[in-house]
């Protein structure tokens, strides 16, 4: 068995979405290159997306008398700020293996092409390349509400402003609330003096209210706001991986690097599945064929203080085996061939005339 090096490279992806497409060369076997074609086979790594989320919680002037005059028990009393796990994903990219690059010669007239990406990786032959299954980021970060933006200052009226002390000024915001609830609560229900005059104008005047409300109503309880993170760790892996450590998690810095003992190490453990057998791939069936891979499968866990965050089966090209498709079959000059790959595992997706 080859020796592994295990690779953690740690990428920030800042709201950058990975495009799933992948530009396509199309290769032609001409006189030219002597009717040979070279293509590269690819080998797994491994991404692991990491979605963490920076807690901030800030206390509202009036906290003390939350219960008091809202009757709210759990206000926020004092500004922290700090880490939570969210989700994880981990899931598997082709990149060029460099121990399996071939070169397969063709008989000349037929003309058979291959489409191949950018760094060489077999895509099809005779036939356009099908980018549909390639993989891609799952996780994005959660997209906040569109709220009303609200000067808090522009709620507190004279008489609040006014007032000789903080628990006077409390009274007042209070009050304040109960007038607005009940001058919604009269809209709503048509009791009110003067109801706006069509369904654009009422909506705006209900936003409003609610935006005071919510104003007034957060200089008691406080406020919470969130800004989620992700960021992913690549790994080049073994047939055997018993709690890699990816990096750490740290509840006041998100995620550290491993060697940063502020945090709590996540594991990543790796499983190979029993793969089924085939026959031996010959020298000589590879000078006169298209080899393609028939994937291995691996069970992979991700693990934060014994609590699990990801457990799946995944693909991985080189656990599996090589097999060959022979070349004759794409160089017939009357009705050639056709065959489709998957780019990332270098599999057989389709083969047809």
């Amino acid at each position: 068995m080859k020796k592994r090096i295990w690779v953690i490279v740690p990428v920030l992806l800042l709201s950058l979405m990975i495009d799933a497409q992948t530009e396509a060369v199309k290769i032609t076997a001409t006189k030219g290159n002597e009717y040979g074609l070279t293509y590269t086979l690819p080998k797994t790594v491994l991404n692991v997306d990491i979605q963490t989320t920076k807690v901030k919680l800030k206390a509202g002037q009036f906290y003390q008398y939350a219960e008091k005059y809202l009757g709210v028990k759990d206000a926020i009393t004092e500004n922290k700020e700090y880490w939570e796990p969210d989700k994880v994903d981990v899931w598997g990219k082709g990149i060029p293996d460099k121990e399996n690059t071939y070169f397969i010669q063709l008989k000349s007239g037929g003309m058979p092409f291959m489409y191949l990406t950018s760094d060489g990786l077999l895509c099809s032959i005779n036939a356009d390349p099908d980018f549909s299954d390639m993989p891609k980021l799952r996780l994005s970060p959660e997209e906040k509400p569109a709220g009303t933006n609200f000067n808090t200052a522009s709620v507190m009226s004279e008489e609040l402003l006014m007032a000789g002390s903080t628990s006077k000024m409390a009274e007042i915001a209070a009050k304040q609330i109960y007038r607005i609830r009940e001058s919604r609560m009269n809209i709503l229900t048509g009791d009110a003096d003067k109801i706006p005059a069509d369904g654009e104008s009422f909506k705006l005047v209900i936003s409003q209210l609610e935006a005071q409300e919510k104003a007034l109503t957060e200089m008691f309880t406080g406020t919470v706001t969130r800004e989620t993170k992700i960021q992913t760790y690549t790994i080049d892996p073994e047939e055997t991986m018993n709690n890699l450590m990816v990096c750490r998690f740290s509840r006041y810095f998100g995620l550290v690097d491993k060697n940063d003992l502020s945090g709590t190490p996540i594991y990543l453990t790796l499983r190979t599945s029993e793969n089924e057998q085939l026959m031996p791939v010959t020298k000589e069936k590879i000078q006169k064929g298209i080899v393609c891979r028939t994937p291995g499968e691996a069970q992979i866990k991700v693990t934060l203080s014994g609590k699990t965050l990801f457990d799946s089966t995944l693909k991985i090209a080189q656990f599996g085996t090589l097999t060959v498709l022979p070349g004759s079959i794409f160089d017939d000059k009357k009705n050639p061939d056709k065959a489709v790959f998957y780019p990332d595992l270098g599999a057989l997706k389709k083969l047809f005339r």
